[in-house]
């Protein structure tokens, strides 16, 4: 779990906990007082390859690619393999950038004394928001039956949102935890 100034790196969660932590007196973190939260989390799927190693397995799967085609050099043969070589290479790069694309979603999670806020933020898509008391929300851990095994819910205002689906298992336990710390856990 992260306190404020610090990022973990090994895992797609940032935990932002404010130095002073819970208030004694409810309203010195109100939400209608406009104070910050004393709690914020973020959450984001995976990334199993970053910005550079895939600048770097690009550029060797050209190198690669171009290996068979030496011997071809000076002949037309070169020219008819060619554009089947780029081609690959091509549809290689679209789909590792529709993957970076698909997989732009980030959940924020914001706790005050007396309110709670999930914001979902998804490319090309409005964002979704879920708001609800913290004294009544559940966070509940669905160990079969959902999307996902471990799958993670919070439920309050008479609706049940999902939290963290796209993370691996064990973060979702991890998630699981750390939600539990600062809300009621039911369920």
């Amino acid at each position: 779990m992260a306190t404020a100034g610090t990022t973990p790196t090994d895992m797609p969660v940032d935990w932002v906990i404010r130095p002073e932590g819970a208030p004694v007196q409810t309203g010195a973190f109100s939400h209608r007082a406009g104070a910050a939260p004393w709690a914020e989390l973020h959450v984001w799927p995976h990334r199993s390859l970053p910005k550079r190693g895939f600048v770097w397995f690009i550029g060797t799967t050209f190198v690669l690619l171009l290996v068979p085609l030496a011997p071809a050099l000076g002949s037309p043969v070169l020219w008819g393999l060619l554009p089947f070589v780029m081609g690959t290479l091509g549809l290689l790069y679209y789909f590792l950038m529709r993957s970076y694309r698909d997989g732009e979603i980030v959940e924020v999670l914001r706790i005050w004394s007396d309110h709670v806020r999930l914001d979902r933020h998804q490319r090309l898509k409005p964002p979704r928001r879920w708001e609800a008391n913290p004294h009544w929300v559940e966070v509940r851990l669905h160990p079969h039956g959902g999307p996902v095994a471990d799958y993670v819910t919070l439920r309050g205002a008479g609706r049940e949102v999902e939290i963290g689906a796209f993370l691996s298992d064990d973060e979702r336990l991890d998630l699981f935890r750390d939600l539990s710390r600062y809300l009621p856990l039911r369920g």
